[in-house]
């Protein structure tokens, strides 16, 4: 028991210091543990001296006993007190309940009753040996604290929806738990249960409040941090809002580049990603990229919408738009990196960029993303002088410019990011740009539109369409065909720089009547099909929807089969190509016709094998090659073939012949070295993993993420240059490729034509064993592969 009056006297310590209460609410808490702390000293005090004969016994017993009686009726009074000022403050009541003003007056009739009680002896008396004993009226001294306790109990639970949930509970354990060891204590004389329950709820009702105090700091904290949060999505939605408005105004300056500055900013973004960098950076990557041609804002329309060629007085204009984008953007204090991107974005890796002819990694790190961002843009969109260049062309400029427009590691990952683009979805959209394959085209003369190419491969590819004749033509003077072709951008072209440009080669023209026009095949084969008797269901002149057709057509190696049928006729092609390298692409045409409802689908099987028949013998360019340590390859498409694999124990070096074949054009058409394990040692065998693919044209990939891959390309005074570069592979040269292991450490070094490459493969994995050379590559032949080793002795 003085435990716990010491806890009180605490405790009102501890409530009077804490700032986060009322005052009047303190002080009233306070009054309460003061109240129950004496009740207990009192109590322990009157049992003390009970049963002790002397005069100090005499006066502490009938003290004690009476200040226990007044304290418990006044520690009852302070918590009507309490819950007056929560309904008061929390609860919003201008006037008290008329169960707290009853209350009032019960305890104050309580009190005169006890005053009158230690002259009568109604509650109590003492003995001959001062000992405390209960009178006949003693009931009535808890019956006026038990029904202020249920009138208090009686209006909390009817104001319950105006207090906290955990204030409410306090206030009925006060009310419940004392009923209950009061009840306990009139029939078990001698406890103070009532009285330390009392003070056990004083206690708690300290220890709620605490914890609701906090709950409700928590709560307005949690409000607060949302409304913060708010508050910087609305800022962040204007800054985007802003930026992109911008951006939209620079971009409306030139009428060849709208939604430049957004595509910058996006390829900007994914280069960020892939590079690893926080969301935070990536963002700022984005904006950074959304705004670096703000500077033309200070460039003269006639420049920047000019269709010829730029003088070098206007160029130096163009050159002075990073330096205007900076002054415009360096004073945004909150977003000091928005001038970054505008000022540096056209300085190169090799230091001959501009404003400052900053050099590697001297340009700012955001910069060099945007940089290699806003090429690959500029290449893909259409400009006043040409066409967007195809994707592979593209590809083949940043390869180029690894190292010395571009940041290595960063045009590194945008190459990647234009593989993974297999739809090319990452270019210019505008209303001519087309999403799928045409469904509806009108010829006037022969071949004067086309559908886009549709790519022939082995999986079987059928299309069918109506044909009805132009207006003011005859059905006689309708026709239908198709060409079989090959280019980067997959479209037909006739201008002489587009077939140069775009590498286009033409197969064939085939007439829906039989007649085909031979351009670039080696053999051709027409075989009449028969016709059904019952055709009427393809012609429907009510709906004037025109004659129908349908073809198939599929492509496997150096050979293509086409199938047409029409109303009137079908017949079968077979083309021997002049190689197996080109792609292969078919494009709906034809004459004085309307083409219509034309649906195209690919089958998710390939054909089977010998459903094509050979015409021609296969092309090979290895053929009469001399045949070293394994057989020679030739790799018509990306890594259609691979030699054997070596295992890489400490050294080995392999010495092959390598030439490009005829129909290469890029610089990636070229041997390319894998390092890699598998169970049997061939690639694609039982348990096969790649740690890292080689071209020798500097380019790599990792493929395993359990590997770590670094690549030091140097261009050596040999190098001449990429087209020579390509020249010299087509005629063929020798090649030497190295590669040693020690531990889990691969290290390939080669050297062609001026590139010289040294490749580290730190793989992480412990329980690989046996690690595996092999070579492959892209339109490449490989042959006369010699395998050495070191000489021991």
């Amino acid at each position: 028991m003085m435990l716990l009056a010491g806890g009180c006297f605490v405790l009102v310590l501890l409530t009077l210091q804490t700032r986060t209460l009322s005052v009047k609410r303190r002080r009233i808490m306070a009054l309460m543990q003061f109240i129950a702390g004496f009740l207990l000293v009192f109590d322990r005090l009157a049992y003390l001296y009970r049963g002790h004969t002397g005069e100090m016994s005499f006066w502490m017993v009938r003290i004690s006993n009476f200040m226990v009686f007044v304290l418990t009726l006044y520690l009852i009074h302070s918590l009507n007190l309490y819950i007056g000022d929560l309904l008061r403050n929390e609860g919003g009541l201008s006037e008290l309940p008329l169960g707290i003003r009853i209350n009032e007056i019960m305890f104050t009739v309580g009190i005169v009753l006890l005053v009158i009680s230690q002259f009568t002896g109604m509650y109590y008396t003492f003995d001959a040996m001062n000992r405390y004993q209960r009178n006949t009226w003693y009931p009535i001294c808890y019956v006026i604290p038990i029904a202020i306790i249920l009138i208090q109990m009686s209006v909390v639970m009817k104001h319950r929806n105006l207090l906290r949930p955990l204030i409410t509970k306090s206030l009925i354990l006060y009310s419940v738990i004392p009923l209950v060891a009061s009840v306990i204590q009139f029939f078990a004389y001698g406890l103070s249960l009532t009285n330390i329950c009392l003070v056990g709820m004083v206690v708690l009702i300290y220890i709620f409040a605490l914890i609701d105090l906090n709950d409700t700091v928590e709560e307005t904290k949690a409000k607060e941090i949302e409304h913060y949060k708010d508050e910087q999505r609305r800022i962040h939605t204007l800054f985007e809002e802003t930026a992109e408005a911008l951006a939209n105004a620079i971009d409306a300056k030139d009428k060849y580049t709208h939604g430049h500055s957004t595509r910058v900013a996006e390829y900007s973004k994914k280069i960020a990603e892939a590079a690893g960098k926080s969301p935070e950076e990536c963002e700022q990557v984005y904006f950074a990229g959304l705004l670096h041609d703000v500077g033309k804002i200070g460039v003269p329309d006639q420049i920047i919408n000019k269709d010829g060629k730029l003088t070098d007085e206007e160029f130096a204009y163009i050159k002075q738009h990073p330096v205007i984008g900076n002054d415009i953007l360096k004073n945004i204090g909150e977003s000091p990196y928005l001038s970054i991107g505008a000022h540096y974005h056209h300085e190169r890796y090799d230091g001959h960029g501009y404003p400052e002819g900053l050099k590697g990694n001297d340009i700012p790190e955001m910069a060099r993303i945007i940089g290699v961002a806003d090429a690959y843009d500029a290449m893909t969109s259409k400009r006043s002088y040409r066409d967007p260049i195809p994707q592979q062309k593209v590809r083949e400029e940043l390869v180029k410019g690894m190292g010395t427009q571009f940041d290595p590691e960063f045009a590194k990952i945008m190459l990647h990011e234009i593989d993974l683009d297999t739809e090319y979805w990452m270019q210019e959209r505008t209303d001519e740009t087309p999403d799928t394959f045409s469904s509806r085209i009108r010829c006037g003369e022969f071949r004067d539109e086309y559908t886009e190419g549709l790519h022939i491969t082995d999986h079987m590819t059928r299309i069918s369409f109506n044909v009805r004749p132009d207006e003011g033509y005859e059905q006689s003077d309708c026709m239908p065909a198709i060409v079989l072709f090959d280019s980067l951008d997959a479209r037909v072209h006739n201008s002489e720089s587009k077939i140069k440009d775009l590498l286009y080669f033409e197969y064939a023209e085939i007439c829906f009547d039989g007649n085909i026009a031979s351009k670039g095949v080696r053999k051709i084969e027409i075989t009449e099909l028969p016709v059904s008797g019952d055709r009427a269901f393809r012609y429907d002149e009510k709906a004037a929807r025109g004659r129908r057709y349908e073809l198939t057509a599929a492509k496997t190696g150096d050979h293509v089969r086409i199938s047409i049928t029409g109303p009137e006729n079908a017949f079968d092609v077979i083309l021997a190509l002049p190689d197996s390298s080109r792609f292969a692409y078919l494009s709906v045409t034809g004459q004085h016709s309307i083409i219509s409802n034309i649906h195209a689908q690919q089958d998710t099987a390939p054909v089977s094998e010998g459903y094509i028949p050979r015409l021609a013998e296969e092309i090979s360019y290895i053929k009469n090659e001399p045949v070293g340590d394994m057989p020679n390859i030739q790799v018509d498409g990306w890594r259609e073939a691979t030699s054997e694999g070596v295992a890489v124990d400490e050294e080995i070096t392999l010495r092959f012949h390598s030439m490009s074949l005829p129909t290469s054009r890029l610089v990636w058409h070229c041997p390319f070295v894998s390092i890699y394990t598998s169970k049997n040692g061939w690639t694609g065998g039982e348990g096969y993993r790649e740690f890292t693919l080689i071209r020798l044209d500097g380019e790599n990939w990792e493929s395993d993420r359990h590997a770590e891959h670094r690549m030091i390309i140097h261009r050596t005074a040999a190098f001449e240059g990429w087209n020579e570069w390509k020249d010299r592979n087509r005629a063929g040269i020798d090649c030497t490729v190295t590669a040693k292991r020690e531990g889990n450490v691969i290290t390939v070094t080669t050297e062609n034509l001026g590139i010289a490459i040294k490749s580290i493969t730190t793989i992480k994995d412990e329980n690989v064993d046996n690690v595996y050379i092999a070579l492959t590559g892209d339109q490449v032949a490989i042959s006369n592969i010699r395998v050495e080793r070191p000489v021991s002795f």
